[in-house]
């Protein structure tokens, strides 16, 4: 892990310790809750490596989903004509973790928590998700291998994947990297046309039978696992 380097701006710091995000830690900073040393913080200030910093809040209890998100719809920003996840719930003040294209379907995680983002998404956690693909043309052979070791797509070199194949032309492949559209270029480099993609996973949270659509609640052990993943 990186070291910190000091000075560091406060709502950074308070960030990087997982308070909160550092828009959150601006407002708390304007509401008097964050100390320095013992005197009231203001922003801007800077936090040194010995420094003291107290927040004398109680923290919020945030809300996570996990939501099967249907072929066609949007993840984020939508043209006109497009439907938005946003549009397809009835949940207020949550938003997606990541996203699907419009063609791809399954697993997004929605929630108000917008400290995991970083630590979720960052390639560098290597983090897995999951997805079942199916191709309009039948795998070959030595398709898996090939998958497994590392797919050339526009000069990136992919990083090693796990692949079953589950039918003349169905795979499962779990992945700790997210490229724009990595899955379908990988494909499409070994020369399969991607007919359907469906994420089924990420890390320990699943669909679990969710229908397209729908969503529940992420809790208990299993919140508390996906959490401690991403160092909470």
């Amino acid at each position: 892990m990186e070291k910190e380097k000091f000075p560091m701006r406060i709502n950074k710091y308070l960030a990087s310790k997982k308070y909160c995000t550092r828009r959150e830690a601006d407002t708390l900073i304007e509401k008097g809750l964050v100390m320095l040393n013992g005197k009231r913080a203001v922003l801007g200030d800077k936090v040194q490596e010995n420094d003291v910093v107290d927040v004398k809040f109680r923290q919020k209890k945030y809300k996570y989903y996990a939501y099967n998100k249907p072929r066609g719809v949007i993840t984020h920003s939508p043209q006109e004509g497009e439907v938005d996840i946003a549009s397809t719930i009835g949940l207020k003040g949550v938003f997606p973790i990541g996203r699907l294209d419009k063609d791809s379907e399954g697993l997004i995680i929605l929630t108000d928590d917008g400290r995991i983002t970083d630590s979720l998404l960052n390639p560098d956690e290597a983090h897995e998700k999951e997805y079942l693909v199916a191709t309009k043309e039948e795998l070959a052979e030595n398709f898996k291998k090939k998958m497994e070791s590392g797919v050339d797509i526009e000069g990136y070199m992919t990083k090693p994947a796990i692949v079953r194949v589950l039918g003349t032309n169905k795979f499962s492949i779990a992945l700790t990297e997210g490229k724009k559209h990595q899955i379908r270029r990988m494909c499409a480099a070994l020369g399969y046309v991607t007919a359907r993609l469906q994420r089924r996973r990420i890390m320990n949270i699943s669909l679990a039978g969710l229908k397209q659509g729908q969503y529940r609640p992420i809790t208990g052990k299993s919140l508390s696992d996906f959490l401690q993943s991403l160092g909470f």
